[in-house]
């Protein structure tokens, strides 16, 4: 489908119609004076970025230990590197970047330390008490973990970018209330009970642009990292073939290129295909139904922000080929073994002295049932980096792995 990019506008600077707007947005929780020099969505930006748990996330893992070396993604890196596509994405299709940058900022504040191995662990850990989930984690941090503010707990952030956060990666409900994918979290239905999210709803295109960029991001740089590490080799790329087109378009245009420059022209042209085909559909998409407003978006029976049909395969493929030669691989399977066993020592130890937190984490510990006392030690924990984990685990505990 050709898209008659002059009849909607593409490329003007001005916002589309289908865009959030925060002029208009369904304001906060806590009512603020609105500021005199940047919009709503500016606001929530800035004040995710000057949080703790935005500072945390230089020291909490992607797939590598902080101890592999400074050269492999944290949680920190990869998240700029979601908030790059984002914004891209998001001029691309004349959207409100500070809303797409903000929601891809904010998106990972709820991981655990030893990244999704320290969430497994403490979801078997929570299974009694309603698990746990980084999505719900991260409400929690903005809603009521951050201690920042004289007159609210948490950050106060729009609607929207609530919604965002919640949503990105689509509905969590049917219009019946009954969850997509198992139960809502509770945290998130909690939430909802003060501010109604719109749970069975899309979220904006923002927050469609910023899952879409995430998953963009850790596809290109965990092959990145993955090669760099010794745990993948440019041979095995051979056996996806969208990365072996790419390689072999890099072989033959470089054909003495040294090994770190070819990963380099193979990911930097990963990305750029999938960001270009993402526009590409979202451009067909938006001339097809032709939403005249955000809430239109969300309406929709679909995301607008989607791979092609071509590029689907190749992200499905590219997540089964590291599934099974990167996170799965004998050296990370060894360390995420050892990993988990200090979130399960930390969380056991807690349970029974939770005095051993300190800090203002055992405020009124003492009249918590052992459900609340459960999910105060699953905030301590969580926000946890990998350092400060281990740390904490040599402080109370004999013995403790080395992860490498």
């Amino acid at each position: 489908m050709t898209v008659d990019e002059s009849a909607l506008g593409f490329g003007t600077g001005e916002r589309a119609v289908w865009a959030s707007d925060p002029k208009c947005s369904r304001g906060r929780l806590h009512p603020e004076r609105p500021s005199r020099t940047r919009s709503e969505f500016q606001r929530d930006r800035d004040r995710i970025i000057h949080t703790t748990a935005f500072r945390r996330l230089k020291h909490k893992t992607q797939v590598f230990v902080a101890h592999e070396g400074d050269h492999f993604r944290t949680r920190l890196t990869h998240t700029i590197e979601v908030a790059q596509i984002a914004r891209a994405l998001a001029r691309a299709l004349r959207l409100d970047e500070d809303l797409a940058e903000g929601v891809a900022l904010v998106h990972d504040f709820g991981h655990t330390p030893f990244g999704h191995t320290g969430e497994d662990a403490l979801d078997e850990l929570l299974k009694e008490f309603g698990g746990f989930d980084h999505n719900a984690q991260s409400l929690r941090i903005v809603t009521q973990l951050e201690r920042r503010y004289a007159t609210f707990d948490g950050l106060n952030l729009t609607w929207e970018s609530l919604e965002g956060l919640v949503k990105h990666n689509g509905p969590l409900t049917d219009s019946a209330g009954e969850g997509l994918h198992g139960p809502v979290p509770r945290p998130i239905v909690d939430y909802c009970a003060l501010q109604d999210l719109q749970l069975a709803t899309y979220a904006s295109l923002e927050a469609q642009v910023a899952a879409i960029a995430d998953d963009i991001a850790y596809n290109t740089h965990d092959i990145d990292d993955g090669l760099r590490g010794g745990l993948l080799s440019l041979e095995m790329l051979e056996d996806v073939p969208f990365l072996r087109d790419l390689l072999s378009d890099v072989r033959k245009r470089y054909p003495d290129l040294e090994e770190s420059r070819m990963i380099h022209e193979i990911m930097r042209r990963q990305i750029t295909l999938m960001v270009e085909d993402v526009i590409s559909v979202a451009q067909e998409n938006l001339a097809r139904v032709r939403p005249q407003s955000a809430d239109e978006v969300r309406a929709a029976d679909a995301a607008f922000a989607q791979f092609s049909p071509s590029l689907k395969e190749a992200d499905k493929s590219i997540k089964a080929f590291l599934y099974a030669n990167m996170y799965r691989h004998s050296e990370v399977m060894l360390v995420r073994e050892q990993a988990a066993n200090i979130v399960r020592d930390l969380f056991n130890a807690y349970m029974d002295k939770p005095a051993l937190m300190g800090g203002h984490w055992t405020e009124g510990v003492e009249s918590l049932d052992r459900s609340g006392t459960a999910r105060r030690v699953a905030d301590y924990l969580a926000g946890m980096t990998d350092t400060f984990a281990i740390k904490q685990h040599r402080a109370l505990f004999d013995r403790t792995p080395e992860l490498r």
